[in-house]
């Protein structure tokens, strides 16, 4: 049995049963990975997936226990690899962090440009997406941190560390009739108007509408968008009210636009840091955390991991 055999099997299941595609990813034939398999399904003894002539079409029951285990040994061998790089590499290495593009623009700057001029050396990259791909990135060691507010609790994988509690803000042209209430703002008021804020899969979007389903209102939302910046610029066009969290506005930067506070109209999110539990993470990656929230410190974290066992289950 060879690491590189368990690495196709791994990769094939990733890709949806694609041998073809897997063999893409891996930089390598399809016949070598078809064969690779094979030897090691004779190895075991069990065959570990279904085939309808050449192609792949299903996963066996030994087959899904032996490809949770494959995934287990794969990790485990990357720890490894960590803990020599830990001891020989002391101020280099590499970190990945999965984020949404709200954590990415608006949060995390300051802590990125300490990480760096503390550790120079140590390759930081920063990928973005929606919760369930950054997640999903952590899950499947493209990246070793995610942070998002939604999603991360949705996978079993991930230990889940509360960073900071957020809300969000009305915002709206210079001059608009919500801006001159002389009272506080209402989801009735929000309501009146076409509303312009977060796709279904970003930040807290699902807080928004049950927001509006207690008080039986039904918000026109005309358009949405992934992108904070993209929601206020329609929203300067005029095309409608928006929606999203106050840390995306900057009054200096977003002049001819008014933020109100909704923080009575909605209930607070929680942005969270997700980690594999069984990742063996780098002294490096423990103090980006705690540079990002100070209360996570590498004894929290370490302990939050201990304590963690994987059960059976938001967004920026």
């Amino acid at each position: 049995m060879k690491l590189q055999q368990l690495r196709y099997l791994v990769e094939v299941s990733k890709q949806g049963l694609n041998v073809s595609e897997a063999a893409e990813k891996l930089h390598t034939s399809q016949p070598g990975i078809s064969k690779q398999i094979r030897l090691l399904e004779d190895e075991l003894g069990v065959q570990i997936f279904i085939r309808n002539g050449k192609r792949v079409v299903d996963v066996t029951a030994p087959g899904r226990e032996i490809l949770h285990i494959a995934e287990r040994i794969l990790m485990q061998a990357q720890n490894l690899k960590r803990i020599g790089e830990e001891f020989v590499n002391v101020e280099g290495g590499s970190l990945t962090i999965a984020t949404t593009h709200t954590q990415a623009r608006y949060a995390l700057p300051r802590t990125i440009k300490a990480f760096l001029s503390r550790y120079p050396k140590v390759r930081l990259s920063i990928k973005q997406g929606s919760p369930t791909q950054i997640s999903e990135m952590v899950v499947e060691g493209e990246a070793d941190i995610a942070i998002a507010t939604e999603g991360i609790d949705h996978y079993p994988e991930l230990a889940m560390l509360p960073c900071y509690e957020w809300n969000r803000s009305i915002v709206v042209p210079e001059g608009h009739p919500l801006a001159a209430l002389d009272r506080k703002i209402g989801l009735d008021d929000v309501a009146a108007y076409p509303l312009v804020t977060y796709d279904f899969a970003f930040t807290g979007r699902s807080l928004i509408n049950r927001a509006f389903e207690k008080q039986g209102l039904t918000p026109n939302v005309v358009l949405t968008a992934i992108d904070s910046d993209v929601i206020k610029t329609y929203v300067t066009l005029g095309l409608g009210v928006g929606i999203l969290a106050t840390m995306a506005f900057e009054p200096e930067r977003d002049r001819g636009l008014v933020a109100i506070d909704a923080g009575h109209l909605f209930e607070p999110s929680v942005t969270r840091i997700g980690v594999r539990r069984d990742a063996y993470l780098r002294g490096y990656a423990f103090d980006f955390i705690e540079l990002f929230s100070p209360h996570l410190t590498r004894e929290t974290v370490q302990g939050s991991l201990l304590m963690s066992e994987p059960e059976g289950e938001e967004e920026e």
